[in-house]
């Protein structure tokens, strides 16, 4: 417990830590007004036992408890709002810290394991420390050192009766450690069961559509219903050990109890002991466990603190890129790949790949599927780090850069547009965060979004569904370009940004890309030919390498995989019913 109690302290950070720290000596003196009542007892029972009882007698018993009543009231109300002030902010922080961490991690982190690691560590976990953990150190602190300062108490009062409270308290400590050790195997599985469930969740709405279209509701769901009765088998597997240990807890704090009033029975008849003492041993055998049957009840919970930390730790401990660069503003926006190699795991993507893209130029990547265009772009912009030769912007290899000063100079509209639950004037402002709304429908007018945004309901003010579901494709391509034209970068990413474009939009789409890309460097990966035909160059990947590179004019005289792809192209044009 008290390791748990260290890992966690170093977790909430040192500010954080002072209030938890502030709040646990305040506990001690909540604990010692608390033990009070034994002293205010004694003297009423001495003074009646000695048929000396006074007016000044009961007031001053009066005032002893009334005085350590009001100050434990006070104590406790600045020790709960410090600790809850104290975990909310712990959680709140480390959620902040966990996204900025993952600004920084390898884009290949990314995965669907990750995502619901990410998903239920941000939310079910912070949110159980936020709520759980507060109240567990808060209750099991104050329980323990209350029932510690009773025991000391009665030691002084009597060793013997002292003697047997403690070897009492050895006894409960014994049962709640055992009860942590069978907590601990359990509450992993536990914790395993909610990030599996939230996994599928998060799989199951995000591939709604796939699994309507192919009748797959049944066996999905069905997934989605074990995730839950495995979480559900989880929490009965932790609670269930708890159940039999509290139970043993509990016996062993009334058998002592019950062994305090004995001794004390006993020593007074045999008369070493004042019946003063014995009756104020019989009081102490029934205030003296009467906060520690809380604490160990929620002493069940510190596992769960424990993982809850860990798994955190886990996310933070993932290890980033190397950022630690310096803010260089490039004196030009060339780029260039100087043999690269990269692989994801053990599958080669790239292999001694070179090229050079000068600046305001552009350049179209194309090849199969899977050939390596959107790596090549993504190791441009630095989404991950090379496994050898290098990349450069501007002459400096980009792991010189800081991230935040290399990714200044790269927009990216990928064919997959994110948008966020937000207005679209927010969604826009990504680009460029404190824009006024002057800025945002300037980009919105040069990225032709501007009149469909006003037809909706609430103009720019409209929130947006998560991910941009209640628009249409052209309409998020189209945000996403305005956001772009708001970033202002010089090296423009264009990945399949037309490839699901209907007709309709496809007009107001290639106007808003002229609008955007004009006088900049622009790289684009895509597969229609009116798209690539009038880049400066064309590079062709195939297996990982660049295989043909040259004008549209020059590539189509050759006969490689280029030419193949023009064709192909022209007769599915020409293809009629």
């Amino acid at each position: 417990m008290l390791q748990t109690l260290k890992k966690f302290f170093a977790f909430c950070g040192e500010e954080n830590r002072k209030m938890f720290m502030a709040s646990i000596w305040l506990g001690v003196l909540s604990a010692i007004c608390s033990a009070m009542r034994i002293p205010a007892a004694y003297i009423v029972i001495r003074a009646l036992l000695e048929n000396n009882i006074t007016m000044t007698t009961l007031w001053t018993s009066l005032a002893i408890i009334v005085g350590s009543v009001i100050v434990t009231i006070l104590i406790n109300m600045k020790s709960t709002m410090l600790q809850t002030r104290g975990g909310y902010r712990t959680c709140a922080n480390k959620r902040i810290e966990i996204a900025e961490h993952l600004r920084y991690l390898p884009m290949g982190w990314f995965n669907a394991n990750s995502l619901g690691e990410v998903t239920s560590v941000t939310t079910n976990t912070m949110e159980n420390m936020s709520n759980v953990a507060t109240r567990v150190v808060m209750i099991t602190t104050r329980g323990f050192l209350t029932t510690a300062i009773i025991a000391v108490m009665i030691l002084l009062y009597d060793w013997r009766v002292g003697l047997i409270t403690l070897a009492g308290l050895l006894v409960f400590m014994g049962i709640n450690t055992l009860m942590q050790r069978k907590e601990q195997a359990v509450s992993q599985r536990k914790m395993d069961a909610d990030e599996r469930l939230v996994a599928k969740v998060l799989e199951y709405v995000q591939g709604i559509a796939e699994v309507k279209n192919f009748d797959l509701t049944k066996d999905t769901t069905t997934q989605v219903h074990g995730a839950v009765e495995e979480c559900r088998k989880a929490a009965f597997a932790m609670e269930l050990p708890s159940v039999a240990f509290i139970f043993l807890q509990f016996i062993a704090n009334k058998f002592t109890g019950v062994a305090v009033c004995t001794a004390a029975l006993v020593f007074w008849f045999n008369g070493t002991m004042p019946l003063a003492n014995c009756l104020l041993m019989l009081i102490c055998s029934f205030i003296l466990f009467e906060q520690l049957d809380s604490a160990g009840s929620f002493s069940t919970l510190f596992r769960s603190i424990d993982i809850g930390v860990e798994k955190a730790n886990a996310i933070l401990n993932v290890e980033p890129m190397d950022i630690d660069g310096r803010p260089i503003v490039p004196e030009n926006c060339d780029i260039t790949l100087e043999h690269v190699d990269f692989s994801y795991e053990q599958k080669k993507i790239l292999n001694d790949v070179s090229l050079t893209i000068p600046e305001k130029t552009t350049v179209a990547i194309v090849g199969p599927s899977g050939s390596g265009k959107t790596t090549l772009c993504n190791l441009m912009a630095r989404f991950w780090d090379v496994q050898g030769g290098r990349v450069t912007l501007g002459g400096q290899d980009v792991k010189d850069y800081s991230y935040d000063s290399l990714i200044r100079n790269f927009s990216f509209v990928f064919q997959r547009t994110y948008l966020f639950s937000d207005t679209i004037a927010n969604n826009i402002r990504f680009g460029k965060p404190g824009a006024s709304i002057d800025e945002v429908i300037t980009a919105a007018q040069k990225a032709r979004c501007h009149n469909f945004i006003m037809a909706l309901p609430d103009g720019y003010d409209t929130v947006i569904g998560e991910g941009g579901a209640s628009i249409s494709g052209g309409e998020r391509q189209r945000i996403a370009i305005a956001r772009a034209i708001m970033k202002d970068a010089p090296i423009i990413v264009l990945d399949e940004a037309t490839a699901n474009v209907d007709p309709e939009n496809e007009k107001e789409l290639m106007e808003a890309i002229r609008e955007l890309t004009h006088d900049k460097t622009v790289i684009m990966i895509a597969h229609r030919l009116k798209t690539v035909r009038n880049a400066d160059c064309i590079f062709v990947v195939d297996g990982g390498k660049i295989v043909q590179q040259g004008t549209h004019d020059e590539l189509v005289k050759q006969d490689g995989i280029y030419r193949h792809f023009v064709v192909e192209r022209r007769q599915a044009a020409g293809w009629k019913v």
